[in-house]
C-alpha cells in the first residue's frame, strides 16, 4: 500500500513538473510585462522585474489603442458565438433527430470539409463579402468569422440530440409545438452543457483569430482586434517588447477567465456527447 502511495506521489510530482515547464513561457511573459525593454532582452529566464513598470499596461491600453481593440474583440467573439451556436444546434437537431434521404452523405460531406485548408477558401469569401458591400465592416467580419461547416460542433449537437427520448418530442407535438418550437422550447434547453462547450471553444477561436481580422480590416484600422493590434508594437525603430508582453497579458484575461469559470460545463458537454 505504501509502495502504491509512493508511486502515485512520484507520478503526480512528475506531472506537476511537466505542467510547470509547459506553462513557464506564459508565466514568464506575464512577469515580463512589468520589465523595461533592457530587462526583457537581457534578463534571461529571470521572472521578477527590478522595479515593476506598471506604465507598460497603460501604454498598451491607451497608446497602443487596446481600449478600442478590446471592445472590437469582445463584439466579434460574442457575436460569432451566438451565430455559431444557433446554426450548429439547428444543424445538429436536424441530423440527430430527423431521418431523411441523403443524411449520411451530407454528414460525410461535412466531415470532408475538415480537410480543406481555410486559406484555400479565403479568396472567394473575400470577393463575396466585397460584392455584398460588407468589406471593412464589423458585420462582414462577424459573418466571415462565423462561417464554415463547424463539423465538430454539429456532430456534438447531433450526438446529444440523438440520445434524447422520442417521447419528449411526441409530448411537445401533442401540445401544439411544431418543429422549430419544439427545438427551442423543449430540446435546446436540455443541451446547455453542449452549448457551453461550443461557446467556450468558439469564443477562444474568435478571440485568438488573426488571419481573418487582418484581411478583412485592412481598409478600416479602427476595426482591428487584439490579435491584429499586436502589430502596433513593432515599428521602424524597433519593437516595444515590454509593451507587447503587457498587451498579450491583457488579451489573455478574458480567455483564462471564461475557461476557469466554465470548465465544468466544458467537461460535462464533452462527456455527455460521448455517452450519447
Amino acid at each position: 500500500m505504501r509502495i502504491n502511495k509512493s508511486v502515485g506521489f512520484m507520478i503526480h510530482a512528475l506531472l506537476a513538473l511537466i505542467a510547470l515547464i509547459w506553462i513557464y513561457p506564459l508565466i514568464w511573459m506575464v512577469f515580463s510585462s512589468l520589465k523595461t525593454d533592457s530587462e526583457f532582452l537581457t534578463g534571461g529566464l529571470k521572472l521578477m522585474a527590478d522595479i515593476p513598470q506598471w506604465g507598460n499596461y497603460k501604454r498598451a491600453w491607451v497608446v497602443g489603442h487596446f481600449n478600442v481593440y478590446f471592445l472590437n474583440s469582445i463584439t466579434l467573439s460574442v457575436s460569432v458565438v451566438v451565430v455559431v451556436v444557433i446554426v450548429s444546434s439547428l444543424m445538429g437537431y436536424s441530423l440527430g433527430r430527423v431521418e431523411f434521404p441523403g443524411r449520411k452523405i451530407l454528414m460525410g460531406l461535412f466531415v470532408f470539409t475538415l480537410f480543406v485548408p481555410k486559406g484555400y477558401t479565403i479568396l472567394p469569401v473575400y470577393l463575396f463579402i466585397k460584392w455584398i458591400g460588407l468589406l471593412n465592416t464589423m458585420a462582414g467580419l462577424i459573418l466571415v468569422e462565423s462561417s464554415g461547416a463547424h463539423v465538430v460542433f454539429i456532430l456534438l449537437f447531433a450526438a446529444f440530440f440523438g440520445a434524447i427520448p422520442k417521447e419528449l418530442e411526441d409530448s411537445a407535438e401533442m401540445d401544439g409545438c411544431g418543429f422549430i418550437k419544439t427545438y427551442y422550447k423543449v430540446i435546446l434547453p436540455l443541451a446547455m452543457p453542449i452549448i457551453a462547450t461550443v461557446a467556450i471553444v468558439q469564443f477562444i477561436n474568435a478571440w485568438n483569430s488573426f488571419f481573418v481580422p487582418l484581411i478583412f480590416t485592412l481598409g478600416s484600422p479602427s476595426l482591428k482586434t487584439l490579435a491584429v493590434g499586436m502589430y502596433n508594437f513593432s515599428h521602424k525603430s524597433g519593437t516595444d517588447y515590454s509593451g507587447l508582453a503587457a498587451a498579450a497579458s491583457i488579451a489573455l484575461i478574458p480567455v483564462l477567465t471564461i475557461f476557469v469559470f466554465f470548465q465544468r460545463y466544458f467537461i460535462e458537454g464533452i462527456s455527455g456527447a460521448v455517452k450519447g
